[in-house]
């Protein structure tokens, strides 16, 4: 277990990283842009990353044949999924949350970039 002080430090790095992307694309375009952006940004940063991680899902003892894919794993620590949707759901949280379970982290980002400012569509969860 990580303590909190590392945990925000990676966090606010994280969220640097997406208020620089939104600023210089803004909202409007597709996830995959906001994707493809951060994780340009991660490495200018020099953010340990991994993108896309598959997250096996068992189920009776047998894993399933499709897993999850994490959109970002940062630092081994914080998961982060990005979102380009008019409001954050309580499914979009929900999913997170599963993540954070099947994984055991300790910390997730939920980002979704298609609002006015970044800090408008930024949820931080906990598990």
């Amino acid at each position: 277990m990580l303590p909190s002080k590392v945990l925000n430090l990676i966090s606010s790095r994280i969220i640097g990283c997406g208020i620089e992307v939104h600023r210089r694309l803004g909202p409007g375009l597709l996830e995959s842009v906001y994707d493809e952006a951060m994780s340009l940004e991660f490495h200018y940063q020099k953010v340990s990353f991994k993108r896309q991680v598959a997250v096996p899902i068992r189920y009776r003892d047998q894993e399933l044949a499709v897993p999850l894919k994490l959109d970002f794993l940062i630092a081994d620590t914080v998961i982060l999924e990005l979102k380009a949707v008019e409001m954050l759901l309580p499914v979009h949280q929900a999913q997170l949350l599963s993540y954070l379970k099947l994984t055991g982290k300790q910390l997730g980002l939920l980002m979704n970039f298609n609002v006015a400012t970044l800090k408008e569509g930024i949820r931080r969860m906990r598990c």
